[in-house]
C-alpha cells in the first residue's frame, strides 16, 4: 500500500475523510481498513500522530465526546482539500485501482487453494488404494465426498467475496461520481462568486442601451457561463496528462479566444 499513501497522500485522504463526516481515530482506521478489504490496516501509531500533526497545522480540530476525541475539519483543511482537488482525484483513482488488484489477488488465492484441494485428495485416494486395496474403497468415497463437501464450500465461499467486490466497487463507483459532482459544483461556486466581484464586464457603470438590472443579469450569466467552461475544460484534462506540446497549444487556443472576446467588447 505504500505507493498509494507515499509522499503525503495519507494526510490528503485524511482531510478528505473528515471533511465526508467529524470522526475518531477508530473511526478512521476502521474506515481504511473497510476500504482496502482488510488488507491494509494502518496501526493507532500511524493514523493518531498524523491526526495530532493536522491540528497542529490548524487545519483539524477536535472535542472530547463520550471520552473520544472526534475532530472535525477545519475551513483551513477545506481550503487546502480545494486546493489539492486533482491530487485527490489522482489519488482515488490509484485507491480504486489498488482495491480491484486486491480482489484479483483474493480470486486467484480461492483457486489455487482449489487446486491444491483436489491434488492433495486424490494423491491421498491413490495411497489408499495401494495400501488397502478394494477395503479401502468405502474410505475412498468417503473422501471423495468430503472432498465435494469442501470444494462447494470454497465455491460458496468465492461466489460470497466475488458479490461483495461487486458491491464494494458499485460503491466506490458512486462514491466517486458523487466527489466529482460536488466538486465541480464546488468550483463553479468559487469561480462564481469570484466572478460576481469584478463588475466585468457588464455594469451599470458601461453604460449603453443597457439597463443596470439587464447588465447585471448579463454579468451573472457570462460568469455562470466561464465557470461552466473551465470546470469541463478541468475535467477532460484530468482524464489525461498533458505533455508541454499540449499545454502550450491549449495556451494559444484560449490566448485566440480571449483576443476575439476583448475585440467584442471593444467593438
Amino acid at each position: 500500500m505504500s505507493p498509494v499513501f507515499g509522499h503525503g497522500r495519507l494526510r490528503l485522504y485524511l482531510l478528505k475523510l473528515l471533511e465526508e463526516s467529524p470522526r475518531h481515530g477508530y473511526e478512521v482506521i476502521r474506515l481504511l481498513q473497510d476500504r482496502f478489504l482488510g488488507v491494509y490496516s494502518p496501526s493507532p501509531g500511524t493514523i493518531y500522530p498524523r491526526l495530532a500533526r493536522l491540528e497542529e497545522e490548524g487545519l483539524v480540530t477536535h472535542e472530547v465526546v463520550e471520552g473520544k476525541k472526534v475532530f472535525t475539519l477545519t475551513d483551513q483543511g477545506r481550503a487546502e482539500l480545494v486546493d489539492r482537488m486533482d491530487e485527490l482525484a489522482d489519488l482515488e483513482r490509484e485507491i480504486t485501482a489498488s482495491v480491484q488488484d486486491i480482489a484479483r489477488e483474493v480470486k486467484e488465492d480461492v483457486r489455487q487453494t482449489v487446486r491444491s484441494l483436489r491434488q492433495e485428495l486424490t494423491q491421498m485416494a491413490r495411497n489408499i488404494n495401494q495400501e488397502h486395496g478394494r477395503d479401502s474403497r468405502d474410505a475412498w468415497r468417503g473422501q471423495k465426498d468430503e472432498w465435494r463437501r469442501q470444494r462447494e464450500e470454497q465455491k460458496d465461499e468465492w461466489r460470497r467475496q466475488r458479490e461483495e467486490q461487486k458491491e464494494e466497487w458499485r460503491r466506490q463507483k458512486r462514491q466517486w461520481k458523487d466527489e466529482t459532482d460536488r466538486w465541480k459544483g464546488e468550483w463553479r461556486r468559487i469561480w462564481t462568486e469570484t466572478w460576481s466581484m469584478t463588475g466585468f464586464p457588464f455594469g451599470p457603470e458601461r453604460g449603453g442601451d443597457v439597463s443596470a438590472e439587464q447588465a447585471t443579469a448579463n454579468d451573472a450569466a457570462l460568469g455562470q457561463s466561464l465557470a461552466d467552461f473551465v470546470s469541463d475544460i478541468r475535467s477532460g484534462a484530468a482524464e489525461t496528462r498533458l505533455s508541454d506540446a499540449d499545454l502550450a497549444a491549449c495556451r494559444a487556443i484560449l490566448e485566440e479566444a480571449a483576443d476575439r472576446i476583448k475585440s467584442r467588447f471593444d467593438a
